[in-house]
């Protein structure tokens, strides 16, 4: 290591003075400070919020305006942002374009490596947007997530009908939609009449194609107390889900006035449900998207 280091001084001249490297783990940190006589100091702190800001501060009386530290997961998001406060310029890396160290890894090697390349200018850093837009980007992710779950939920509960024989999903192309919802919960709550619960499907829409008796038919199935337990929590969890979707606004946790609010997405309408209006719609068009709406 300290061979390595010191062939590449020999030839890459220090365009970069007073910058530190940072190694950050999960219960660790690593800073390396390099010095004026030419020795480079590693320090090592906790990972909580305390000893962030005690971090930072030992920064700032080193006179240290820059620093570089590897993207590792998360972990480096408290740090970063505790840093940009104090007015200290972070260089976010890629682990990917950063070249391991030489020898035996190590936790100090590795931050007085970052120290080094960045000191020499060899490290770029990575994109990061505003803060307005990370706090757009964070929630808009946790909404994937949130759909994502939903649909999985969809999959259980379509799963626990098809175990009993329910064929609903046959004869009603959205099984979560105003028809196959009225349909689960009437069957949740004992109703076992075919034609009672045929009555609560809306045959006039256009998306349900089948006559009311392939509906009844559909319905007809063994309904078993362990497959009717799971429908009710596959429902649950989806409806859970989709009222956590439909939550207009978040708030930031420091300011009560900056807030993000999001509008949920329309439904996306089918092709035949334009033609039935006499309207033609390309593939573009028709495609349902979410609209996202910052305000301040």
């Amino acid at each position: 290591m300290t061979a390595r280091i010191e062939s590449i001084q020999e030839t890459l001249p220090e365009i970069k003075a007073n910058v530190a490297g940072i190694d950050i783990g999960a219960e660790e940190i690593y800073v390396a400070v390099h010095e004026a006589r030419g020795e480079c100091i590693v320090r090592h702190f906790p990972t909580f919020t305390q000893d962030l800001h005690s971090l930072t501060q030992w920064l700032l009386e080193r006179g240290v305006k820059e620093v570089a530290m590897e993207s590792t997961g998360v972990y480096w998001v408290p740090l970063f942002e505790i840093l940009e406060a104090h007015k200290i310029d972070v260089c976010l890396v890629n682990a990917r374009h950063l070249k391991n160290v030489p020898g035996r890894k190590t936790d100090v090697k590795d931050a007085v490596w970052i120290q080094r390349l960045f000191s020499f200018g060899l490290l770029n850093a990575s994109f990061r947007p505003k803060q307005q837009i990370c706090a757009i980007r964070t929630v808009m992710r946790h909404r994937a997530n949130l759909v994502e779950q939903a649909s999985s939920h969809v999959h259980r509960l379509q799963k626990s009908l098809t175990q009993m024989n329910v064929l609903l999903h046959t004869v009603i192309a959205d099984i979560v939609g105003k028809s196959g919802l009225a349909i689960v919960d009437a069957n949740l709550a004992g109703e076992r009449n075919r034609h009672t619960l045929a009555s609560l499907c809306h045959v006039s829409m256009v998306r349900i194609r089948a006559t009311p008796e392939e509906i009844e038919k559909s319905l007809e199935g063994d309904y078993r107390p362990e497959h009717l337990f799971t429908l009710r929590q596959s429902l649950h969890l989806y409806r859970s889900c989709q009222e956590m979707i439909s939550e207009p606004t978040i708030r930031r946790s420091r300011t009560g006035n900056s807030y993000i609010r999001i509008r949920a997405a329309p439904r996306p309408v089918s092709a035949r449900a334009w033609r039935a209006k006499g309207i033609h719609m390309t593939n573009n068009a028709r495609t349902g998207r979410p609209i996202y709406a910052s305000a301040q």
